[in-house]
């Protein structure tokens, strides 16, 4: 799902990752970090997608918010998790959003006429 996000500017937090072979509970603290991180003042949304390389974008309202949940406790216990067992590679790049444009299609209605026999 792509995120609602506010008129710009704000941050962008981009973690691309490859992982290690099998889960060894990833899947649990994941979804557990993307909980907790709605929780976070500060955190406008989030966008993730994986095949070869996984790659989620968080969204900030400002560098102090990125900070903070940076500094969160259970989030360091994930962050040292993840170096010693589910990933091979990481990198993170925080961006400042200048610009947000996008489409969205609109469901339309249907009308359904009843052919006269």
């Amino acid at each position: 799902m792509i995120a609602k996000t506010p008129e710009p500017p704000y941050y962008a937090v981009i973690f691309t990752s490859v992982r290690t072979e099998g889960d060894n509970g990833y899947a649990e603290i994941a979804d557990r970090m993307v909980e907790l991180a709605s929780l976070q003042d500060g955190f406008l949304g989030i966008e993730s997608a994986r095949n070869e390389i996984g790659i989620t974008v968080s969204y900030w309202r400002d560098l102090q918010s990125i900070t903070r949940w940076k500094e969160n406790s259970e989030h360091l216990f994930a962050r040292d998790k993840g170096r010693e067992v589910w990933y091979q590679a990481f990198n993170v790049r925080i961006a400042k959003v200048d610009s947000d444009y996008g489409f969205e299609r609109k469901l339309a209605e249907l009308t359904i006429f009843k052919a006269n026999d």
